[in-house]
């Protein structure tokens, strides 16, 4: 039903664009009054009329279609939009393209929702000399709206604001929906592909506190888009090729020559990286073995990729133990795999004379862009650029990706922009069918407000991080007194959820643009935005029925027959926040900033808590704590905010106990 709306919108716009081109010309010919032009004139009136015609019944056939039940929670921001975008065409049929700004309503006095583009289409006739006051256009907007089941009614405010007040019986039967068929959004993605390139650690190094942020938000955007219905290809572009691996596998050789029969015992994969480099180094003749294992390893020799797969093995089992401790699913596809493309790559850009020799290297300029991009060295080997060329290429043309997000620190945002602008210029993609976007990010400080590092001065490892986490976790629990309460497999099920989840709520929470400090302290804090505090609300909600002795059936059949009523001021506010959940995915589907999701979740569980103390969900006997009576409305009010909140929850990786 979804596909069928949306097919019937794109033909109502088609038809609105064919009729503004019929009236623009018409008034042409008006202005001309030449005698000869009455019978093209007449013939333009009578095609205009027609058209008028098929839209008016275009328009039915929309609505028809909106009314229609559906399983999936609706997008009420974009409804309004549709409706108040009707009404301007319909009261400015001349203006081409008019503004149109729906947005929810900051404070209850203004309402629910507000249209804000009565003042910009008093800007756009002041240019065609027509002075207008704005509070006219919006009165003028709102004789227009045409019937739809969404607004109770609309009231001008200031300068020229609409303010839009919703039906309290839609909105009712709106949670309702939500309550028997579930979170679910329509399949906005349905036969699209998204590439999303995270994490992307270096083979014979371990994954820092720098892979954090790449690993967490690409995660994260992937589940988001597996819910809009998107197929994803979660790709790790891995650093498995370069000179480095040359030192490494002679290190290899000479440390464990018979490596070829007996699986090298390599325990400490960076002290052996380390040791390496140290000899490859101060060592002249192993440098130039070192050399010899590249030439050897890029020629495909066996006995060379034996060892370096021995290497990337070793690698691999140690990010898999921090993938799956942070619930991670990745398939590897390192530079390595796009090696026997790049002779391809370099032949496509020669022949169609974009590139230049410059100092022996082989360049290209891409215009607008400062830095050229290197795709042959001097020595003939290829680059970063390179392969980074030959990835785009294969997403584009064999995985037929609708859209590519690389999630790479902002630091890479020069280099990405030029590998865009290149792969436009060659002609592999045209960014108004295919969105290729770099989801840039911060870096993680340490509460010195300077780059994280250990007191010593290193790099954080990755994996000590996660155990400091699930240390201080544990602490959290324990000075709550929650071991004595919980247990032992409850207890450590509620350590890893809120270890876990803290670390990654506290890089969600943050504009990924932005560097953020990193503080076990505040992350596990139980008050304000953190993932402590929204866990523990998310289990209070949970009990609330448990409680009551309310079991899942009762509160099934309740969701069927029960209607939900939002007379109290904060039910109403509840419920309006409730729904705003296909607002805010389709808000971070365009942008890619998902600490707008956990703004949402912090404000749902805030407004939870309001509601929740001026509104009795379970009336108790005082003295006995007998329950006597249920106001089942409300229970359901509860249920629903907390499937947002799982849902959200899913999203962003964080998985919550039932008890904690």
């Amino acid at each position: 039903m979804e596909a069928l709306v949306a097919q019937c919108t794109a033909r109502l716009l088609l038809q609105e664009k064919v009729i503004q081109s019929l009236s623009a010309e018409i008034n042409q010919l008006r202005n001309r009054a030449y005698s000869e032009t009455s019978p093209q004139l007449a013939q333009l009136h009578e095609e205009n009329l027609k058209l008028k015609y098929r839209i008016n019944i275009l328009r039915k056939s929309l609505q028809a279609e909106r009314n229609r039940p559906t399983k999936n929670m609706i997008n009420i921001n974009s409804r309004l939009q549709e409706v108040f975008g009707c009404a301007v065409k319909a009261a400015y049929p001349d203006l081409e393209n008019p503004p149109l700004f729906v947005t929810p309503s900051q404070q209850a006095k203004f309402g629910d929702y507000q249209c804000n583009s009565a003042m910009a289409i008093g800007q756009m006739l002041k240019t065609k000399e027509q002075k207008v006051n704005p509070r006219e256009i919006a009165e003028n907007i709102t004789k227009h709206l045409p019937d739809n089941e969404y607004i109770e009614k609309t009231e001008i405010a200031g300068p020229g604001f609409i303010n839009v007040h919703l039906r309290k019986d839609f909105v009712s039967e709106q949670l309702s929906n939500l309550l028997v068929n579930g979170v679910h959004l329509p399949a906005v993605g349905e036969n699209k592909k998204v590439v999303v390139d995270f994490s992307s650690p270096n083979i014979a190094k371990e994954m820092h506190v720098g892979h954090l942020r790449s690993t967490i938000i690409g995660e994260s955007m992937c589940r988001l888009f597996e819910f809009a219905g998107y197929e994803v290809l979660r790709l790790n572009h891995v650093g498995d090729w370069g000179t480095q691996f040359g030192m490494l596998i002679a290190h290899l050789q000479d440390k464990f020559p018979d490596y070829l029969t007996v699986s090298p015992p390599i325990g400490d994969l960076q002290a052996f990286y380390k040791e390496s480099k140290k000899r490859f180094d101060t060592e002249e003749e192993f440098k130039k073995r070192a050399y010899q294992c590249v030439v050897l390893l890029q020629s495909k020799n066996p006995d060379i990729l034996k060892a370096w797969n021995l290497i990337c093995d070793v690698s691999r089992q140690e990010f898999n133990k921090i993938y799956d401790a942070l619930d991670i699913t990745l398939i590897e596809r390192g530079e390595s795999f796009y090696q026997d493309r790049m002779d391809d790559v370099v032949k496509e850009f020669e022949e169609k004379g974009f590139v230049q020799v410059d100092d022996g290297r082989k360049i290209v300029f891409v215009p607008g862009c400062s830095v050229p991009l290197t795709v042959v060295k001097s020595d003939g080997g290829y680059t970063y650029d390179t392969s980074d060329l030959a990835a785009i290429k294969q997403r584009l043309f064999e995985e037929k990706a609708d859209m590519i997000i690389y999630v790479v620190d902002s630091g890479q945002s020069v280099h990405f922009q030029t590998i865009f602008a290149a792969a436009q210029m060659i002609g592999w993609y045209d960014p108004k069918v295919t969105r290729v976007s770099h989801a840039g990010f911060g870096v993680v400080l340490g509460e010195d407000k300077k780059k994280f590092k250990t007191r010593s001065g290193e790099t954080v490892r990755l994996v000590d991080l996660l155990e400091e986490g699930l240390k201080r976790s544990m602490d959290k629990l324990k000075e709550k007194e929650r071991d004595k309460v919980l247990s032992a497999e409850e207890l450590q099920a509620a350590q890893m959820s809120v270890a876990y989840g803290c670390i990654k709520y506290a890089d969600l929470s943050h504009n990924r643009l932005n560097d953020y400090i990193f503080s076990f302290d505040k992350m596990l804090d139980d008050r304000g935005n953190t993932a402590a505090y929204l866990l523990y609300a998310f289990t209070r909600i949970r009990s609330i029925a448990r409680l009551a002795n309310v079991d899942e059936e009762t509160l099934r059949k309740a969701a069927r027959e029960t209607k939900i009523v939002l007379e109290h001021e904060k039910e109403w506010k509840l419920g309006r926040c409730i729904l705003r959940f296909p607002e805010v995915v389709q808000k971070i589907l365009d942008d890619l900033f998902l600490h707008t999701l956990c703004d949402y979740i912090y404000e749902l569980a805030t407004t939870f808590t309001e509601f929740y103390d001026s509104c009795y969900c379970v009336e108790k006997d005082r003295q006995t704590g007998k329950v006597l009576k249920v106001n089942m409305w409300r229970m359901l009010l509860c249920e629903a905010v907390a499937s947002i909140m799982a849902k959200g929850f899913a999203i962003l990786g964080i998985k919550p106990v039932q008890k904690m």
